[in-house]
Protein backbone atom coordinates (compact mmCIF):
# COMPACT_ATOMS: atom_id res chain seq x y z
CA UNK A 1 0.00 0.00 0.00
CA UNK A 2 1.25 3.48 -0.85
CA UNK A 3 1.95 5.64 2.22
CA UNK A 4 1.09 8.81 0.32
CA UNK A 5 -0.55 9.88 -2.89
CA UNK A 6 2.83 10.50 -4.55
CA UNK A 7 3.83 7.91 -7.13
CA UNK A 8 7.25 6.24 -7.21
CA UNK A 9 9.60 7.20 -10.02
CA UNK A 10 9.31 5.77 -13.50
CA UNK A 11 12.23 3.62 -14.63
CA UNK A 12 13.15 4.02 -18.31
CA UNK A 13 15.35 1.30 -19.81
CA UNK A 14 15.55 3.00 -23.20
CA UNK A 15 15.14 6.42 -24.70
CA UNK A 16 11.72 7.20 -26.21
CA UNK A 17 11.34 6.33 -29.89
CA UNK A 18 9.55 8.03 -32.75
CA UNK A 19 6.70 6.02 -34.26
CA UNK A 20 6.15 7.01 -37.88
CA UNK A 21 3.42 5.83 -40.29
CA UNK A 22 4.40 2.39 -41.59
CA UNK A 23 3.77 3.38 -45.22
CA UNK A 24 4.26 6.67 -47.06
CA UNK A 25 1.73 9.41 -46.31
CA UNK A 26 0.86 12.74 -47.97
CA UNK A 27 3.41 15.50 -47.43
CA UNK A 28 1.74 18.91 -47.27
CA UNK A 29 0.65 21.69 -44.94
CA UNK A 30 -2.69 21.13 -43.22
CA UNK A 31 -4.81 24.22 -42.64
CA UNK A 32 -6.12 24.67 -39.10
CA UNK A 33 -9.48 26.38 -38.70
CA UNK A 34 -10.04 29.37 -36.44
CA UNK A 35 -11.70 27.01 -33.96
CA UNK A 36 -8.53 24.87 -33.93
CA UNK A 37 -6.16 27.79 -33.74
CA UNK A 38 -7.45 29.56 -30.63
CA UNK A 39 -4.77 30.45 -28.07
CA UNK A 40 -7.18 29.01 -25.50
CA UNK A 41 -6.49 25.56 -27.00
CA UNK A 42 -2.73 25.68 -27.19
CA UNK A 43 -2.13 22.74 -24.89
CA UNK A 44 -2.26 18.95 -25.03
CA UNK A 45 -5.23 16.90 -23.82
CA UNK A 46 -3.62 14.44 -21.42
CA UNK A 47 -5.51 11.21 -20.79
CA UNK A 48 -4.60 8.51 -18.26
CA UNK A 49 -5.81 4.91 -18.49
CA UNK A 50 -5.21 2.17 -15.95
CA UNK A 51 -5.50 -1.40 -17.20
CA UNK A 52 -5.48 -4.61 -15.18
CA UNK A 53 -3.46 -6.43 -17.82
CA UNK A 54 -0.73 -4.97 -20.00
CA UNK A 55 -0.41 -5.13 -23.77
CA UNK A 56 3.02 -5.65 -25.28
CA UNK A 57 4.63 -2.28 -26.13
CA UNK A 58 5.81 -3.77 -29.42
CA UNK A 59 2.21 -4.60 -30.37
CA UNK A 60 1.09 -1.08 -29.39
CA UNK A 61 3.90 0.47 -31.45
CA UNK A 62 3.03 -1.64 -34.48
CA UNK A 63 -0.68 -0.81 -34.36
CA UNK A 64 0.09 2.87 -33.77
CA UNK A 65 2.36 2.99 -36.83
CA UNK A 66 -0.49 1.48 -38.89
CA UNK A 67 -3.04 3.92 -37.48
CA UNK A 68 -0.79 6.91 -38.22
CA UNK A 69 -1.15 6.13 -41.91
CA UNK A 70 -4.80 7.15 -41.52
CA UNK A 71 -4.14 9.90 -38.95
CA UNK A 72 -0.93 11.12 -40.58
CA UNK A 73 -1.21 14.76 -39.37
CA UNK A 74 -0.63 13.48 -35.81
CA UNK A 75 2.76 12.24 -37.00
CA UNK A 76 3.62 15.73 -38.28
CA UNK A 77 4.66 18.91 -36.51
CA UNK A 78 3.05 22.24 -35.73
CA UNK A 79 4.53 25.38 -37.21
CA UNK A 80 3.57 29.00 -37.76
CA UNK A 81 2.06 29.84 -41.11
CA UNK A 82 4.31 31.52 -43.66
CA UNK A 83 1.42 33.86 -44.49
CA UNK A 84 0.52 34.83 -40.89
CA UNK A 85 2.95 34.43 -38.01
CA UNK A 86 0.06 34.40 -35.50
CA UNK A 87 -1.59 31.40 -37.16
CA UNK A 88 -0.59 27.75 -36.82
CA UNK A 89 -0.65 24.97 -39.38
CA UNK A 90 0.52 21.36 -39.45
CA UNK A 91 3.55 20.29 -41.42
CA UNK A 92 2.52 16.75 -42.42
CA UNK A 93 6.04 15.37 -42.64
CA UNK A 94 5.64 11.91 -41.12
CA UNK A 95 8.27 12.64 -38.46
CA UNK A 96 6.43 10.50 -35.94
CA UNK A 97 4.82 10.36 -32.51
CA UNK A 98 6.88 10.08 -29.34
CA UNK A 99 6.54 6.68 -27.63
CA UNK A 100 8.10 6.07 -24.21
CA UNK A 101 8.23 2.82 -22.21
CA UNK A 102 8.68 2.72 -18.44
CA UNK A 103 8.24 0.58 -15.34
CA UNK A 104 6.79 1.67 -12.01
CA UNK A 105 7.09 -0.36 -8.82
CA UNK A 106 3.43 -0.36 -7.80
CA UNK A 107 0.23 -2.26 -8.51
CA UNK A 108 -3.00 -1.25 -10.21
CA UNK A 109 -4.73 -1.61 -6.84
CA UNK A 110 -2.25 0.85 -5.29
CA UNK A 111 -3.04 3.38 -7.98
CA UNK A 112 -6.80 2.96 -7.66
CA UNK A 113 -6.65 3.91 -3.97
CA UNK A 114 -5.79 7.49 -4.93
CA UNK A 115 -7.18 7.65 -8.46
CA UNK A 116 -9.98 10.18 -7.89
CA UNK A 117 -7.68 13.18 -7.37
CA UNK A 118 -4.69 13.71 -9.65
CA UNK A 119 -1.57 15.18 -8.07
CA UNK A 120 1.66 16.61 -9.41
CA UNK A 121 3.51 13.29 -9.19
CA UNK A 122 1.24 11.84 -11.88
CA UNK A 123 2.99 14.01 -14.46
CA UNK A 124 5.91 11.56 -14.53
CA UNK A 125 3.51 9.09 -16.23
CA UNK A 126 3.80 11.04 -19.51
CA UNK A 127 7.25 11.62 -20.94
CA UNK A 128 8.12 15.32 -20.91
CA UNK A 129 9.47 16.45 -24.25
CA UNK A 130 12.05 19.20 -23.84
CA UNK A 131 10.92 22.01 -26.14
CA UNK A 132 11.31 25.77 -26.33
CA UNK A 133 7.61 26.35 -26.93
CA UNK A 134 4.28 24.60 -27.27
CA UNK A 135 4.68 24.61 -31.06
CA UNK A 136 7.83 22.47 -30.81
CA UNK A 137 6.14 19.63 -28.90
CA UNK A 138 5.09 16.72 -31.16
CA UNK A 139 1.29 16.54 -31.56
CA UNK A 140 1.17 13.02 -30.09
CA UNK A 141 3.16 11.81 -27.08
CA UNK A 142 2.53 8.36 -25.56
CA UNK A 143 3.92 6.63 -22.49
CA UNK A 144 3.21 3.02 -21.52
CA UNK A 145 4.13 2.29 -17.89
CA UNK A 146 4.14 -1.36 -16.89
CA UNK A 147 3.27 -2.15 -13.27
CA UNK A 148 4.52 -4.76 -10.82
CA UNK A 149 1.19 -6.62 -10.95
CA UNK A 150 1.25 -7.09 -14.72
CA UNK A 151 -1.06 -4.14 -15.37
CA UNK A 152 -0.21 -0.97 -17.22
CA UNK A 153 -0.89 2.75 -17.25
CA UNK A 154 -1.29 4.30 -20.69
CA UNK A 155 -0.96 8.07 -20.95
CA UNK A 156 -1.40 10.13 -24.09
CA UNK A 157 -0.81 13.80 -24.80
CA UNK A 158 -2.77 14.86 -27.89
CA UNK A 159 -2.47 18.40 -29.19
CA UNK A 160 -5.79 20.21 -28.73
CA UNK A 161 -5.21 22.31 -31.86
CA UNK A 162 -5.51 19.10 -33.91
CA UNK A 163 -8.30 17.30 -32.03
CA UNK A 164 -11.21 18.02 -29.73
CA UNK A 165 -12.63 15.53 -27.21
CA UNK A 166 -14.70 13.72 -29.85
CA UNK A 167 -11.67 13.60 -32.14
CA UNK A 168 -9.34 12.24 -29.48
CA UNK A 169 -11.88 9.57 -28.54
CA UNK A 170 -12.22 8.61 -32.21
CA UNK A 171 -8.42 8.37 -32.56
CA UNK A 172 -7.94 6.34 -29.37
CA UNK A 173 -10.75 3.94 -30.25
CA UNK A 174 -9.16 3.56 -33.69
CA UNK A 175 -5.86 2.64 -32.04
CA UNK A 176 -7.53 0.15 -29.70
CA UNK A 177 -9.47 -1.36 -32.63
CA UNK A 178 -6.32 -1.72 -34.73
CA UNK A 179 -4.54 -3.38 -31.79
CA UNK A 180 -7.29 -5.83 -30.81
CA UNK A 181 -8.62 -6.52 -34.34
CA UNK A 182 -5.70 -5.90 -36.70
CA UNK A 183 -7.33 -7.56 -39.72
CA UNK A 184 -10.48 -5.38 -39.66
CA UNK A 185 -10.92 -1.92 -41.16
CA UNK A 186 -11.31 1.13 -38.95
CA UNK A 187 -14.94 1.67 -37.89
CA UNK A 188 -14.64 5.39 -38.70
CA UNK A 189 -12.28 6.83 -41.32
CA UNK A 190 -10.82 10.20 -40.34
CA UNK A 191 -11.77 13.37 -42.21
CA UNK A 192 -8.78 15.73 -42.32
CA UNK A 193 -9.85 18.89 -44.15
CA UNK A 194 -10.84 21.82 -41.93
CA UNK A 195 -11.99 24.09 -44.79
CA UNK A 196 -15.65 23.58 -43.83
CA UNK A 197 -14.85 25.99 -40.97
CA UNK A 198 -13.07 28.63 -43.01
CA UNK A 199 -14.05 32.26 -42.30
CA UNK A 200 -16.05 34.26 -44.83
CA UNK A 201 -14.53 37.13 -46.79
CA UNK A 202 -15.40 39.77 -45.96
CA UNK A 203 -16.07 38.63 -42.42
CA UNK A 204 -19.62 38.99 -41.10
CA UNK A 205 -19.81 39.32 -37.33
CA UNK A 206 -23.56 39.51 -36.87
CA UNK A 207 -23.87 38.56 -33.20
CA UNK A 208 -22.47 39.50 -29.82
CA UNK A 209 -20.03 36.86 -28.60
CA UNK A 210 -19.63 37.24 -24.83
CA UNK A 211 -17.29 34.23 -24.78
CA UNK A 212 -14.57 36.52 -26.12
CA UNK A 213 -12.97 39.80 -25.23
CA UNK A 214 -10.22 42.22 -26.26
CA UNK A 215 -9.98 43.74 -22.81
CA UNK A 216 -6.62 43.17 -21.13
CA UNK A 217 -7.49 43.86 -17.49
CA UNK A 218 -10.58 43.63 -15.33
CA UNK A 219 -11.24 44.88 -11.81
CA UNK A 220 -11.98 41.31 -10.73
CA UNK A 221 -10.12 38.41 -12.32
CA UNK A 222 -11.24 35.12 -10.76
CA UNK A 223 -8.98 33.17 -13.09
CA UNK A 224 -5.92 35.09 -11.88
CA UNK A 225 -6.96 34.53 -8.26
CA UNK A 226 -7.40 30.78 -8.81
CA UNK A 227 -3.92 30.53 -10.33
CA UNK A 228 -2.26 32.64 -7.64
CA UNK A 229 -2.47 29.87 -5.02
CA UNK A 230 -1.51 26.20 -5.11
CA UNK A 231 -4.55 24.46 -6.62
CA UNK A 232 -6.07 21.45 -4.88
CA UNK A 233 -8.13 18.91 -6.81
CA UNK A 234 -11.77 18.42 -5.83
CA UNK A 235 -13.57 15.30 -7.08
CA UNK A 236 -17.29 14.77 -6.47
CA UNK A 237 -19.21 11.85 -7.94
CA UNK A 238 -22.92 12.13 -8.73
CA UNK A 239 -24.80 8.85 -9.01
CA UNK A 240 -27.81 8.44 -11.27
CA UNK A 241 -30.00 8.90 -8.19
CA UNK A 242 -28.18 12.11 -7.22
CA UNK A 243 -28.70 13.47 -10.73
CA UNK A 244 -32.42 12.68 -10.68
CA UNK A 245 -32.70 14.51 -7.36
CA UNK A 246 -30.78 17.45 -8.80
CA UNK A 247 -33.10 17.75 -11.80
CA UNK A 248 -36.05 17.85 -9.40
CA UNK A 249 -34.65 21.13 -8.06
CA UNK A 250 -35.81 22.85 -11.27
CA UNK A 251 -38.98 24.29 -9.73
CA UNK A 252 -41.33 25.14 -11.38
CA UNK A 253 -41.01 22.03 -13.54
CA UNK A 254 -38.46 22.44 -16.33
CA UNK A 255 -37.45 19.76 -18.81
CA UNK A 256 -33.68 19.71 -18.91
CA UNK A 257 -30.79 17.38 -19.63
CA UNK A 258 -28.47 15.99 -16.99
CA UNK A 259 -25.66 18.13 -18.37
CA UNK A 260 -27.72 21.33 -18.16
CA UNK A 261 -28.72 20.70 -14.56
CA UNK A 262 -25.26 19.61 -13.38
CA UNK A 263 -23.47 22.40 -15.27
CA UNK A 264 -25.71 25.06 -13.76
CA UNK A 265 -25.46 23.52 -10.28
CA UNK A 266 -21.65 23.37 -10.50
CA UNK A 267 -21.51 26.99 -11.71
CA UNK A 268 -23.72 28.21 -8.86
CA UNK A 269 -21.75 26.22 -6.27
CA UNK A 270 -18.45 27.54 -7.64
CA UNK A 271 -19.69 31.13 -7.49
CA UNK A 272 -21.22 30.74 -4.02
CA UNK A 273 -18.04 29.20 -2.60
CA UNK A 274 -15.88 32.22 -3.46
CA UNK A 275 -17.90 35.04 -1.85
CA UNK A 276 -17.85 37.25 -4.94
CA UNK A 277 -19.26 40.82 -5.20
CA UNK A 278 -23.07 40.60 -5.70
CA UNK A 279 -23.05 42.90 -8.74
CA UNK A 280 -20.24 41.05 -10.55
CA UNK A 281 -21.19 39.52 -13.91
CA UNK A 282 -20.06 35.88 -13.98
CA UNK A 283 -20.01 33.52 -16.94
CA UNK A 284 -20.31 29.81 -17.54
CA UNK A 285 -18.45 28.68 -20.66
CA UNK A 286 -19.20 25.12 -21.77
CA UNK A 287 -18.27 23.07 -24.81
CA UNK A 288 -21.00 22.30 -27.35
CA UNK A 289 -20.50 19.98 -30.32
CA UNK A 290 -21.61 21.82 -33.49
CA UNK A 291 -20.85 19.09 -36.04
CA UNK A 292 -24.54 18.69 -36.90
CA UNK A 293 -25.54 22.33 -36.37
CA UNK A 294 -23.76 23.66 -39.46
CA UNK A 295 -24.96 23.73 -43.05
CA UNK A 296 -23.41 21.79 -44.64
CA UNK A 297 -22.79 19.50 -41.68
CA UNK A 298 -19.23 18.73 -40.68
CA UNK A 299 -18.48 15.30 -42.23
CA UNK A 300 -18.40 12.09 -40.20
CA UNK A 301 -14.92 11.25 -39.02
CA UNK A 302 -13.93 14.90 -38.53
CA UNK A 303 -11.52 14.88 -35.61
CA UNK A 304 -10.58 18.56 -35.51
CA UNK A 305 -12.22 21.04 -33.17
CA UNK A 306 -15.91 20.85 -33.95
CA UNK A 307 -17.07 22.47 -30.74
CA UNK A 308 -17.67 26.04 -29.63
CA UNK A 309 -18.15 27.54 -26.19
CA UNK A 310 -21.69 28.26 -25.12
CA UNK A 311 -21.91 31.19 -22.73
CA UNK A 312 -24.44 31.72 -19.94
CA UNK A 313 -23.99 34.84 -17.83
CA UNK A 314 -25.63 36.46 -14.82
CA UNK A 315 -24.91 38.78 -11.92
CA UNK A 316 -23.76 36.92 -8.82
CA UNK A 317 -26.78 37.99 -6.77
CA UNK A 318 -29.21 36.86 -9.47
CA UNK A 319 -27.53 33.50 -9.89
CA UNK A 320 -27.20 32.53 -6.23
CA UNK A 321 -30.44 34.03 -4.84
CA UNK A 322 -32.70 32.03 -7.16
CA UNK A 323 -33.12 28.28 -7.54
CA UNK A 324 -31.70 26.04 -10.23
CA UNK A 325 -34.53 26.89 -12.65
CA UNK A 326 -33.15 30.35 -13.45
CA UNK A 327 -29.59 29.16 -14.18
CA UNK A 328 -30.71 26.16 -16.24
CA UNK A 329 -32.80 28.51 -18.37
CA UNK A 330 -29.66 30.57 -19.03
CA UNK A 331 -27.73 27.45 -20.07
CA UNK A 332 -30.54 26.32 -22.38
CA UNK A 333 -30.77 29.76 -23.99
CA UNK A 334 -27.01 29.78 -24.56
CA UNK A 335 -27.20 26.35 -26.24
CA UNK A 336 -30.18 27.29 -28.41
CA UNK A 337 -28.39 30.39 -29.73
CA UNK A 338 -25.67 28.28 -31.39
CA UNK A 339 -27.15 28.26 -34.89
CA UNK A 340 -25.19 27.95 -38.13
CA UNK A 341 -25.23 31.76 -38.49
CA UNK A 342 -23.98 32.23 -34.92
CA UNK A 343 -21.11 29.75 -35.30
CA UNK A 344 -20.08 31.26 -38.66
CA UNK A 345 -20.07 34.70 -37.01
CA UNK A 346 -17.84 33.32 -34.25
CA UNK A 347 -15.41 31.80 -36.78
CA UNK A 348 -15.23 35.18 -38.53
CA UNK A 349 -14.63 36.98 -35.23
CA UNK A 350 -11.64 34.75 -34.54
CA UNK A 351 -9.90 36.05 -37.66
CA UNK A 352 -8.94 38.91 -35.34
CA UNK A 353 -6.02 37.38 -33.42
CA UNK A 354 -6.32 39.99 -30.65
CA UNK A 355 -9.61 38.40 -29.60
CA UNK A 356 -9.26 35.93 -26.75
CA UNK A 357 -11.49 33.72 -24.63
CA UNK A 358 -12.84 35.69 -21.66
CA UNK A 359 -11.65 33.70 -18.65
CA UNK A 360 -11.52 36.55 -16.13
CA UNK A 361 -14.85 35.84 -14.45
CA UNK A 362 -15.72 32.49 -16.03
CA UNK A 363 -16.02 28.86 -15.06
CA UNK A 364 -15.15 26.63 -18.03
CA UNK A 365 -16.73 23.16 -18.17
CA UNK A 366 -15.61 20.45 -20.58
CA UNK A 367 -17.79 17.37 -21.03
CA UNK A 368 -15.80 14.12 -21.14
CA UNK A 369 -18.47 11.90 -19.64
CA UNK A 370 -20.34 10.93 -22.84
CA UNK A 371 -17.49 10.42 -25.29
CA UNK A 372 -17.00 6.69 -24.70
CA UNK A 373 -13.49 7.32 -23.39
CA UNK A 374 -13.96 4.78 -20.60
CA UNK A 375 -14.72 1.96 -23.11
CA UNK A 376 -11.23 1.76 -24.63
CA UNK A 377 -10.16 -1.88 -25.05
CA UNK A 378 -6.82 -2.89 -26.59
CA UNK A 379 -7.74 -6.57 -26.36
CA UNK A 380 -7.13 -7.21 -22.65
CA UNK A 381 -10.25 -5.60 -21.21
CA UNK A 382 -11.59 -2.13 -20.51
CA UNK A 383 -9.78 0.20 -18.11
CA UNK A 384 -10.10 0.12 -14.35
CA UNK A 385 -9.78 3.90 -14.35
CA UNK A 386 -9.93 6.67 -16.91
CA UNK A 387 -9.36 10.37 -16.32
CA UNK A 388 -7.08 13.33 -16.92
CA UNK A 389 -3.38 13.20 -16.12
CA UNK A 390 -3.67 16.40 -14.09
CA UNK A 391 -6.38 18.58 -12.62
CA UNK A 392 -6.91 22.13 -13.79
CA UNK A 393 -8.93 25.21 -12.88
CA UNK A 394 -11.16 24.25 -15.81
CA UNK A 395 -13.89 21.85 -14.73
CA UNK A 396 -14.22 18.37 -16.23
CA UNK A 397 -17.31 16.16 -16.24
CA UNK A 398 -15.77 12.68 -16.27
CA UNK A 399 -17.14 9.18 -16.88
CA UNK A 400 -17.32 6.71 -14.03
CA UNK A 401 -15.95 3.34 -15.09
CA UNK A 402 -18.68 0.70 -14.81
CA UNK A 403 -21.51 3.19 -14.28
CA UNK A 404 -22.60 4.90 -17.50
CA UNK A 405 -25.21 7.10 -15.80
CA UNK A 406 -22.90 8.52 -13.11
CA UNK A 407 -20.75 11.65 -13.57
CA UNK A 408 -17.61 12.70 -11.71
CA UNK A 409 -16.97 16.43 -11.41
CA UNK A 410 -13.27 17.34 -11.17
CA UNK A 411 -11.89 20.84 -10.71
CA UNK A 412 -8.96 22.45 -8.87
CA UNK A 413 -9.44 25.34 -6.45
CA UNK A 414 -7.59 27.15 -3.66
CA UNK A 415 -7.74 25.01 -0.53
CA UNK A 416 -9.57 27.62 1.52
CA UNK A 417 -12.71 27.50 -0.67
CA UNK A 418 -12.92 23.73 -1.14
CA UNK A 419 -15.01 23.04 1.95
CA UNK A 420 -17.61 25.60 0.85
CA UNK A 421 -17.67 24.22 -2.69
CA UNK A 422 -18.16 20.63 -1.54
CA UNK A 423 -20.93 21.73 0.83
CA UNK A 424 -22.86 23.61 -1.86
CA UNK A 425 -22.41 20.78 -4.37
CA UNK A 426 -24.05 18.25 -2.00
CA UNK A 427 -26.44 20.59 -0.15
CA UNK A 428 -29.42 19.70 -2.35
CA UNK A 429 -29.19 16.03 -1.32
CA UNK A 430 -29.67 16.95 2.35
CA UNK A 431 -32.64 19.14 1.44
CA UNK A 432 -34.11 16.33 -0.68
CA UNK A 433 -33.71 13.82 2.16
CA UNK A 434 -35.36 16.23 4.60
CA UNK A 435 -38.26 16.74 2.20
CA UNK A 436 -38.63 12.96 1.83
CA UNK A 437 -38.66 12.47 5.59
CA UNK A 438 -41.20 15.26 6.06
CA UNK A 439 -43.55 13.92 3.40
CA UNK A 440 -43.25 10.39 4.82
CA UNK A 441 -43.97 11.74 8.30
CA UNK A 442 -47.08 13.56 7.15
CA UNK A 443 -48.21 10.49 5.22
CA UNK A 444 -47.99 8.32 8.33
CA UNK A 445 -49.35 10.91 10.77
CA UNK A 446 -45.97 11.40 12.47
CA UNK A 447 -45.85 15.21 12.12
Amino acid sequence: MLKSQDLPDCLYQNEPTLISPNTSTPKHSLYLSNLDDQKFLRFSIKYLYLFNKSVSPDILKHSLSKLLVDYYPLAGRLRTSTENDQKLEIDCNGQGAVFAEAFMDMTAENFLEHSMKPNRSWRKLLYKVEAQSFVDIPPLVVQVTNLRCGGMILCTGINHCLCDGIGTSQFLHGWAHMTAKPTLDLPISPSHSRHVLEPRYPTQINFAHPQYTKTILKDVDINQYLQSQPPVAVSITFTASDLRHLKRQCIPSLKCTTFEALACHTWRSWVRSMDLPPSLNVKLLFSVNVRKKLNPEIPQGYYGNGFVLGCAQARVKDLVSTNLYHGVNLVQEAKSSLSDDYVRSMVDLLEDKSVKTDLATSLVISQWSKLGLEDLDFGEGKPLHMGPLSSDIYCLFLPVVGDFDAVRVLVSMPERVIQNFEYYMKEFLKEENNDDRNSNGEKHGLL
